[in-house]
């Protein structure tokens, strides 16, 4: 039997990784759903839901720098049969993405569910505001739905990988150390 002896640098290595790996557990937790909810209006079912705690001091540095910056959602909506595989009614990946203009004193923000109209504000709380929330998303028509069955809503956010221009990823290999990706969120009901 071969004993397992401790040197300094398997005891720095296990610190660090252990170290690395609450870090990252940490900081997935703090990015967050809140405010989930399922509507419907005469034709569709429509999703709300807001993400907190994703602007990190890093990434309003790289917005405040001109950096374009990417939240995705990941939004599912699935049938519960019972005994039987859930049937995916639909999926969706939906996307804000916000830009700083230095020279205009003005963000941008393009939302794909919003016909990727942009919209400009000087204000960085409403620019916030606009990437973190999605309002009356018609996620599916209600005629597919049936009365009486079981469904459940999954939604999940991430923020998409930074490309930085002119290879400057390969220098600044630290920016991936930002990038969050939370949880799938679960909301079940019944139509």
């Amino acid at each position: 039997m071969k004993k397992f002896i401790l040197t300094p640098l398997k005891a720095a290595l296990l610190i660090g990784c252990l170290l690395l790996a609450f870090l990252s557990n940490s900081a997935a937790k703090e990015v967050r759903f809140t405010d989930f909810a399922v509507s419907n209006n005469r034709d569709d079912l429509l999703v709300f839901l807001t993400v907190k705690g994703a602007f990190k001091e890093e990434i309003v540095e790289a917005i405040q720098n001109g950096i374009p910056t990417t939240f995705s959602f990941f939004i599912r909506l699935e049938q519960n049969r019972p005994l039987w595989f859930k049937k995916t009614i639909v999926s969706r990946k939906v996307t804000h993405t916000i830009k700083y203009n230095n020279l205009k004193n003005e963000y941008v923000v393009k939302r794909s569910w919003d016909d990727n109209k942009p919209i400009t504000t000087d204000s960085f709380e409403q620019a916030q505001a606009l990437m973190s929330e999605i309002k009356s998303l018609a996620l599916t028509a209600l005629s597919n739905l049936e009365k009486g069955q079981h469904y459940r809503i999954r939604a999940k956010a991430e923020l998409d990988k930074v490309t930085l221009p002119f290879n400057l990823h390969y220098i600044l290999f630290f920016t991936a150390l930002w990038d969050f990706e939370t949880s799938w969120y679960t909301f079940a009901f019944e139509y």
